[in-house]
């Protein structure tokens, strides 16, 4: 299967089977954010794999996690980052952005149903995890084999604006 039929395929899977994510296929899922660009190569993610009924009940108090048996904790080390020198950005909200969509497609790609969750309480999730003042919690990846039948991937024809309101050429207007 091509990149863009998987990323067509894809969709935020919001129930899940009781059926925990296959240890060969978490691990090809852990590979794929490994090996994910990162700006400079700094390799700033740091993940957490969640399966416990005591773990995900520490996920419970902070989000929505929909059920799934596995869920993936993308934090970052903002001591690893990258910061551009001419205005001292940090690069590692792109860096955990690429490195979870690159789990998000690897997850689609053996089958495994994900939705990406930034809406949570990092506070909760700090202190349930202990995370060291370092490591900041940046989205919830959830995965496990979908209760509900898949969405179509002709949606995409629908449900996104039209290539051209965009992509520009040369300028913007």
């Amino acid at each position: 299967m091509s990149f863009l039929e998987i990323a067509k395929k894809r969709y935020s899977v919001r129930k899940y089977t009781e059926d925990q994510v296959y240890p060969e296929i978490l691990q090809k899922i852990l590979e794929a954010g490994r090996v994910a660009p990162t700006a400079t190569n700094s390799q700033p993610q740091r993940m957490i794999v969640i399966q416990s009924p005591e773990g995900l009940a520490k996920i419970g108090k902070a989000a929505n996690y929909f059920g799934a048996p596995t869920v993936i904790l993308v934090c970052g080390d903002i001591e690893e980052a990258c910061i551009r020198g001419y205005d001292n950005k940090s690069t590692i909200e792109t860096d955990i952005g690429i490195v979870t969509t690159h789990m998000m497609m690897e997850a689609e790609d053996r089958g495994v149903g994900s939705v990406w969750i930034c809406n949570f309480k990092p506070d909760i999730i700090r202190k349930e995890f202990n995370l060291p003042k370092n490591i900041i919690p940046y989205n919830i990846l959830a995965l496990g084999y979908p209760a509900d039948e898949a969405k179509s991937p002709s949606r995409h024809a629908t449900v996104r604006k039209p290539i051209g309101e965009t992509v520009f050429y040369e300028k913007m207007f």
